[in-house]
């Protein structure tokens, strides 16, 4: 399986508009708070998809989502293809014993298919969008998966 995480907040990324070409501008808007994040995974034979929403990424949400996973297939021994995120090698992960873990090469995120997920779920729910609440940017993950 593939695991990825991403970020979502309030604002998203605005992109070119429809206006004059001397007016065209992209511009970043970020959020450092109320971020809503998300661990997705898939077996590329399968094709499943599956989408965690957890409150950030850090040691603590991994764990919590190792043993979601471990849970979700009790009789399977799983390898997790990620990055080298820091918490995904943090001396204090916990990681069940039906799970291995195999990492990509750093700044390789193209060997990763999750990526390409994100991007079409930025580009068909988050561009050029601002959210009032936390809520609502969950409620949008969640229509899109």
């Amino acid at each position: 399986m593939y695991q990825d995480e991403a970020g979502f907040g309030r604002i998203s990324k605005i992109g070119k508009s429809g206006c004059q070409k001397e007016y065209d501008l992209m511009f970043t808007a970020t959020i450092f708070e109320n971020i809503a994040t998300a661990m997705e995974l898939s077996t590329p034979i399968q094709g499943n998809l599956s989408l965690s929403l957890l409150g950030g990424c850090n040691t603590d949400w991994m764990n919590e989502f190792l043993r979601q996973l471990s849970q979700a297939y009790p009789n399977d021994y799983i390898l997790l293809v990620m990055d080298n995120a820091v918490w995904h090698k943090s001396r204090t992960l916990e990681k069940p014993t039906n799970i291995g873990f195999e990492f990509i090469p750093p700044y390789t995120p193209e060997m990763n298919p999750i990526e390409q997920v994100w991007a079409e779920i930025r580009k068909r729910g988050f561009k050029n969008k601002a959210f009032k609440t936390l809520d609502d940017v969950i409620n949008k993950l969640q229509e899109e998966k």
